[in-house]
Protein backbone atom coordinates (compact mmCIF):
# COMPACT_ATOMS: atom_id res chain seq x y z
CA UNK A 1 0.00 0.00 0.00
CA UNK A 2 0.76 3.37 -0.91
CA UNK A 3 -0.07 7.27 -0.21
CA UNK A 4 -1.09 8.95 -3.24
CA UNK A 5 -2.34 12.60 -3.78
CA UNK A 6 -5.00 13.02 -5.53
CA UNK A 7 -6.99 15.71 -7.27
CA UNK A 8 -9.01 16.96 -10.13
CA UNK A 9 -8.05 19.43 -12.69
CA UNK A 10 -10.97 21.47 -14.98
CA UNK A 11 -11.91 24.29 -16.42
CA UNK A 12 -13.79 25.65 -19.66
CA UNK A 13 -10.20 25.88 -21.27
CA UNK A 14 -6.79 24.49 -20.41
CA UNK A 15 -3.73 24.56 -23.16
CA UNK A 16 -1.29 21.77 -22.14
CA UNK A 17 1.70 22.96 -23.95
CA UNK A 18 3.95 20.59 -25.69
CA UNK A 19 7.24 20.46 -27.70
CA UNK A 20 6.59 24.04 -29.94
CA UNK A 21 8.76 25.31 -32.60
CA UNK A 22 7.62 28.29 -34.80
CA UNK A 23 4.32 29.61 -34.93
CA UNK A 24 2.78 26.80 -34.38
CA UNK A 25 2.31 25.91 -30.28
CA UNK A 26 0.54 22.65 -30.26
CA UNK A 27 -1.19 20.90 -26.85
CA UNK A 28 -2.13 17.22 -25.56
CA UNK A 29 -5.01 16.70 -24.02
CA UNK A 30 -3.73 15.75 -20.67
CA UNK A 31 -0.86 17.54 -18.52
CA UNK A 32 1.94 16.99 -19.07
CA UNK A 33 4.66 16.10 -16.25
CA UNK A 34 6.43 20.26 -16.55
CA UNK A 35 2.85 21.46 -16.20
CA UNK A 36 1.92 19.52 -13.13
CA UNK A 37 5.56 20.21 -11.37
CA UNK A 38 4.46 24.04 -12.55
CA UNK A 39 1.15 23.58 -10.82
CA UNK A 40 2.95 22.05 -7.12
CA UNK A 41 5.81 24.87 -7.41
CA UNK A 42 3.34 27.96 -7.69
CA UNK A 43 1.46 26.18 -4.68
CA UNK A 44 4.16 25.72 -2.78
CA UNK A 45 5.34 29.49 -3.91
CA UNK A 46 9.15 28.47 -5.47
CA UNK A 47 10.24 31.69 -7.94
CA UNK A 48 10.77 30.55 -11.28
CA UNK A 49 14.29 31.52 -11.19
CA UNK A 50 14.80 29.20 -7.87
CA UNK A 51 16.51 26.55 -9.98
CA UNK A 52 17.36 24.64 -6.79
CA UNK A 53 13.71 24.54 -5.44
CA UNK A 54 12.59 23.26 -8.98
CA UNK A 55 15.30 20.60 -9.25
CA UNK A 56 13.99 19.43 -5.77
CA UNK A 57 10.90 19.21 -6.50
CA UNK A 58 11.35 17.47 -9.84
CA UNK A 59 12.91 14.91 -7.92
CA UNK A 60 10.86 13.94 -5.27
CA UNK A 61 7.56 13.87 -7.80
CA UNK A 62 6.01 11.17 -9.82
CA UNK A 63 2.72 11.75 -11.42
CA UNK A 64 0.26 9.50 -12.86
CA UNK A 65 -3.17 10.53 -14.83
CA UNK A 66 -6.45 9.69 -15.41
CA UNK A 67 -8.18 11.49 -18.14
CA UNK A 68 -12.23 11.32 -17.96
CA UNK A 69 -12.86 14.11 -20.53
CA UNK A 70 -10.21 15.34 -23.30
CA UNK A 71 -12.41 18.41 -24.62
CA UNK A 72 -13.14 19.77 -27.57
CA UNK A 73 -10.74 21.18 -29.95
CA UNK A 74 -10.03 25.23 -30.07
CA UNK A 75 -7.87 26.45 -32.27
CA UNK A 76 -6.97 30.98 -31.98
CA UNK A 77 -5.33 32.98 -33.86
CA UNK A 78 -2.43 35.84 -33.02
CA UNK A 79 -0.42 38.23 -34.85
CA UNK A 80 2.83 38.94 -33.35
CA UNK A 81 4.94 42.20 -34.22
CA UNK A 82 8.27 41.04 -35.12
CA UNK A 83 11.75 43.05 -36.36
CA UNK A 84 12.54 42.30 -39.78
CA UNK A 85 15.09 39.71 -40.84
CA UNK A 86 18.50 41.72 -40.83
CA UNK A 87 21.57 39.62 -40.75
CA UNK A 88 23.52 42.20 -39.70
CA UNK A 89 21.35 43.26 -36.99
CA UNK A 90 22.88 42.71 -33.76
CA UNK A 91 21.23 39.88 -31.20
CA UNK A 92 18.56 40.38 -29.37
CA UNK A 93 18.45 39.35 -26.16
CA UNK A 94 14.62 40.15 -24.73
CA UNK A 95 11.37 41.29 -26.01
CA UNK A 96 11.91 44.56 -24.94
CA UNK A 97 15.10 44.86 -27.35
CA UNK A 98 13.00 43.54 -30.22
CA UNK A 99 10.51 46.45 -30.02
CA UNK A 100 12.27 48.74 -30.13
CA UNK A 101 13.63 48.37 -33.62
CA UNK A 102 11.50 51.64 -35.92
CA UNK A 103 10.54 49.05 -38.80
CA UNK A 104 8.63 46.03 -37.03
CA UNK A 105 6.98 43.13 -39.23
CA UNK A 106 3.88 40.89 -37.79
CA UNK A 107 3.46 37.28 -37.70
CA UNK A 108 0.70 34.89 -37.74
CA UNK A 109 0.40 32.37 -34.83
CA UNK A 110 -1.38 29.77 -33.74
CA UNK A 111 -2.39 28.83 -30.30
CA UNK A 112 -4.37 25.31 -29.02
CA UNK A 113 -6.59 24.87 -26.46
CA UNK A 114 -8.99 21.92 -25.01
CA UNK A 115 -12.86 23.10 -23.88
CA UNK A 116 -14.78 21.77 -20.78
CA UNK A 117 -11.38 18.71 -20.31
CA UNK A 118 -11.46 16.94 -17.28
CA UNK A 119 -8.34 15.24 -15.56
CA UNK A 120 -7.93 13.19 -12.21
CA UNK A 121 -3.92 13.52 -11.24
CA UNK A 122 -2.12 11.10 -8.46
CA UNK A 123 1.30 12.40 -7.32
CA UNK A 124 3.44 10.32 -5.20
CA UNK A 125 6.46 11.44 -3.27
CA UNK A 126 8.46 9.53 -0.52
CA UNK A 127 11.04 12.36 0.01
CA UNK A 128 10.96 13.26 4.05
CA UNK A 129 11.11 17.20 2.77
CA UNK A 130 8.18 16.93 0.40
CA UNK A 131 5.23 15.17 2.12
CA UNK A 132 2.07 15.08 0.56
CA UNK A 133 0.32 16.70 3.58
CA UNK A 134 2.37 19.86 2.56
CA UNK A 135 1.81 19.55 -1.06
CA UNK A 136 -2.34 19.15 -0.12
CA UNK A 137 -2.35 22.59 1.89
CA UNK A 138 -0.25 24.47 -0.93
CA UNK A 139 -3.12 23.14 -3.92
CA UNK A 140 -5.76 24.23 -0.95
CA UNK A 141 -4.34 27.43 -0.15
CA UNK A 142 -1.55 28.23 -3.11
CA UNK A 143 0.91 30.62 -2.81
CA UNK A 144 0.86 32.06 -6.42
CA UNK A 145 -2.42 31.61 -8.46
CA UNK A 146 -3.16 28.49 -10.13
CA UNK A 147 -3.57 28.17 -13.80
CA UNK A 148 -3.89 24.99 -16.58
CA UNK A 149 -1.65 25.61 -18.75
CA UNK A 150 -1.78 29.04 -19.89
CA UNK A 151 -2.51 32.27 -17.39
CA UNK A 152 -5.90 32.76 -19.13
CA UNK A 153 -6.80 29.57 -18.26
CA UNK A 154 -7.81 28.76 -14.23
CA UNK A 155 -9.20 26.18 -12.71
CA UNK A 156 -13.31 26.38 -12.69
CA UNK A 157 -13.16 24.23 -10.04
CA UNK A 158 -11.42 23.91 -6.40
CA UNK A 159 -8.49 21.06 -6.94
CA UNK A 160 -9.80 19.28 -4.05
CA UNK A 161 -6.54 17.16 -3.17
CA UNK A 162 -6.88 14.01 -0.88
CA UNK A 163 -4.75 11.69 0.39
CA UNK A 164 -5.92 8.27 -0.69
CA UNK A 165 -3.76 5.00 0.48
CA UNK A 166 -4.09 2.44 -2.03
CA UNK A 167 -2.46 -0.72 -3.76
CA UNK A 168 -1.99 0.57 -6.83
CA UNK A 169 -2.00 4.16 -8.97
CA UNK A 170 -5.33 2.95 -10.73
CA UNK A 171 -7.01 2.29 -7.49
CA UNK A 172 -6.10 5.66 -6.16
CA UNK A 173 -7.01 7.37 -9.18
CA UNK A 174 -10.47 5.35 -9.25
CA UNK A 175 -11.53 6.07 -6.05
CA UNK A 176 -11.61 9.65 -6.32
CA UNK A 177 -14.73 11.24 -6.56
CA UNK A 178 -16.00 13.70 -9.22
CA UNK A 179 -18.79 15.88 -8.86
CA UNK A 180 -21.65 14.53 -10.40
CA UNK A 181 -22.55 17.67 -12.62
CA UNK A 182 -19.24 16.70 -15.11
CA UNK A 183 -20.70 13.21 -15.09
CA UNK A 184 -22.08 14.50 -18.72
CA UNK A 185 -18.19 15.00 -19.83
CA UNK A 186 -16.53 11.58 -19.26
CA UNK A 187 -15.85 9.50 -22.16
CA UNK A 188 -16.61 6.13 -22.12
CA UNK A 189 -13.17 4.82 -21.05
CA UNK A 190 -10.80 6.55 -19.27
CA UNK A 191 -7.07 6.72 -20.41
CA UNK A 192 -4.56 6.40 -18.40
CA UNK A 193 -0.73 7.71 -17.90
CA UNK A 194 2.10 6.85 -15.72
CA UNK A 195 5.58 7.46 -15.13
CA UNK A 196 8.58 4.81 -14.83
CA UNK A 197 8.34 3.25 -11.81
CA UNK A 198 5.27 3.75 -10.43
CA UNK A 199 2.86 0.20 -9.77
CA UNK A 200 0.49 1.14 -11.83
CA UNK A 201 -1.93 -1.63 -11.19
CA UNK A 202 -2.81 -2.18 -14.77
CA UNK A 203 -0.75 -3.12 -18.11
CA UNK A 204 0.41 -0.60 -20.51
CA UNK A 205 -0.82 -0.58 -24.02
CA UNK A 206 2.19 1.60 -25.57
CA UNK A 207 4.78 3.57 -24.40
CA UNK A 208 6.22 7.04 -25.72
CA UNK A 209 9.02 9.27 -24.70
CA UNK A 210 7.94 12.74 -23.34
CA UNK A 211 10.13 15.67 -23.67
CA UNK A 212 8.51 17.21 -20.75
CA UNK A 213 11.47 17.08 -17.58
CA UNK A 214 12.52 20.46 -17.02
CA UNK A 215 16.23 20.33 -16.23
CA UNK A 216 16.52 24.17 -16.48
CA UNK A 217 13.23 26.18 -15.91
CA UNK A 218 14.94 29.90 -16.54
CA UNK A 219 16.31 28.36 -19.88
CA UNK A 220 12.99 25.92 -20.65
CA UNK A 221 15.38 22.95 -21.09
CA UNK A 222 14.06 19.71 -20.66
CA UNK A 223 15.08 15.92 -21.31
CA UNK A 224 13.04 12.95 -22.48
CA UNK A 225 11.58 10.91 -20.19
CA UNK A 226 9.29 7.75 -21.09
CA UNK A 227 5.47 7.90 -20.53
CA UNK A 228 3.12 4.61 -20.39
CA UNK A 229 -0.49 4.52 -21.48
CA UNK A 230 -3.71 2.83 -21.18
CA UNK A 231 -6.64 3.20 -22.96
CA UNK A 232 -9.20 1.90 -21.00
CA UNK A 233 -8.58 -1.79 -21.40
CA UNK A 234 -8.54 -4.11 -17.83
Amino acid sequence: MKDYLVFQLYAPLISWGTQAVGQERPIEDHPSRSALLGLLAAGLGIDRADQEGHTALASACRFGVKLLAPGLALRDFHTTQVPPANKKTRHYYTRRDELRGSKLGTMLSFRSYRQDALAVVAVMSDHPNWPLTRFQRALTAPHFHLYLGRKSCPPALPLNPEIRVADSLKTALDSYAILSDLEALFVNKARYYWEAGMDAGMEHDYHVPCYDQPINRQRWQFVPRDKFVSLGGE
